[in-house]
């Protein structure tokens, strides 16, 4: 099979269809919608949508971890084995990329500072990580001539990735179209020895924060590790020419995804007014009241962590603890074997984690 060298992207202007272009504007306004639905403390639920987004991009690419394992690795990375290190790592991008769309254009380095983050438990040498493949690539088959698709020859990456970076930086396009071109034209390039999948998926992120304004982009990449199929058949179009077809599904598992976001948002929202309700017997400057506001920022937790968070004495903390495990907000789990020499308690609230896995229902 020859290599695939895309056309230009950079200046062009996308023309679809009366029904696809409602789609767009559909998706981008669930997207604000939901958005909006987020409390003013949104942090914890926001690192909730992220965890999501993290463990679903990574199982796209058959990397799976149980989420108890991904959370206990996000708050000490002594914790994690392999595979929860290497979701981890997709969380820790997803959080770059989404904080630098707030900051600024897109930029070249830009990219190859998610690719160094992401691929720091991975496999890839170092010297590949942060850098644009120098050889060429394949996808599926033992060698370009069997491959399923092959991508641009390096000497080409330069040119193509600089026009990618311009269409990423537009205004002048419809959000949800932008970010539909910028994600299938980055999975044509294959810029990158490993990661581009992961890449590309952040892509998306990075694309409807800046263009929307949103304060988090829903865990697209959920409903794509749902539907592997549609999404391949989906950049099969694009590259073929038919355009139209992959905007409009794209914008359906935006749609569809902020609408489930909506959802979390209340499950999380009614789980931790049922907490409250379970500590009504406390006073209401008690540490147990003041943890069950960061539980949902950190579902997997031990007495320092929460000492540290919440700036009280190591007794406060487990005292908070005992008080929600005796309420079954929280349950004790074993991890200290991951830790040699560090016998920490950890406690996991199963009830949060469990919206997660179960997202979008």
């Amino acid at each position: 099979m020859r290599a695939w060298l895309p056309d230009p992207v950079g200046t062009e202007v996308p023309e679809l269809s009366a029904g696809t272009a409602r789609r767009t504007e559909r998706a981008r306004a669930a997207l604000i919608r939901a958005s909006d639905r987020l409390p003013h403390e949104w942090e914890a639920l926001a690192r909730l949508l992220l965890r999501a987004e993290g463990v679903a991009s990574s199982f796209v690419e058959g990397v799976r971890a149980p989420i108890v394992a991904v959370a206990a690795a996000e708050v000490d990375e002594r914790l994690a084995s392999p595979t929860a290190a290497w979701v981890a790592d997709n969380l820790a991008a997803i959080t770059l990329a989404l904080t630098g769309a707030r900051r600024g254009p897109l930029r070249t380095a830009d990219l190859q500072r998610w690719h160094a983050r992401l691929m720091v438990h991975s496999h890839l040498p170092e010297q590949r990580r942060g850098t644009f493949r120098s050889e060429q690539g394949w996808i599926g088959g033992t060698s370009p001539l069997d491959a399923a698709f092959v991508p641009p020859p390096p000497e080409h990456l330069e040119e193509l990735m600089d026009d990618l970076v311009a269409l990423a930086n537009r205004f002048d396009l419809d959000p949800v179209t932008q970010a539909a071109v910028v994600h299938a034209q980055f999975e044509t390039v294959h810029p990158y020895a490993d990661g581009n999948g992961r890449m590309g998926r952040l892509l998306i992120g990075w694309v409807l924060v800046r263009r929307t304004d949103v304060v988090l982009p829903p865990p697209v990449s959920v409903l794509i590790a749902r539907d592997p199929g549609g999404y391949l058949s989906g950049l099969h179009l694009f590259r073929t020419g038919q355009l139209d077809a992959w905007v409009s599904w794209f914008a359906e598992q935006v749609e569809r995804s902020a609408v489930a976001t909506i959802g979390l948002v209340e499950h999380t929202s009614e789980l931790i007014a049922r907490w409250t309700r379970l500590l009504g017997d406390l006073r209401a400057d008690a540490t147990a009241r003041r943890l069950v506001g960061i539980v949902p920022e950190a579902p997997v937790l031990s007495a320092p962590l929460v000492a540290e968070r919440l700036e009280v004495s190591p007794p406060a903390a487990r005292g908070a603890i005992a008080a929600l495990v005796e309420r079954g907000v929280l349950r004790p789990i074993d991890l200290r074997g991951a830790v040699p020499g560090h016998p920490a308690s950890w406690y996991v609230a199963d009830g949060l984690l469990d919206l997660v896995r179960n997202w979008p229902g």
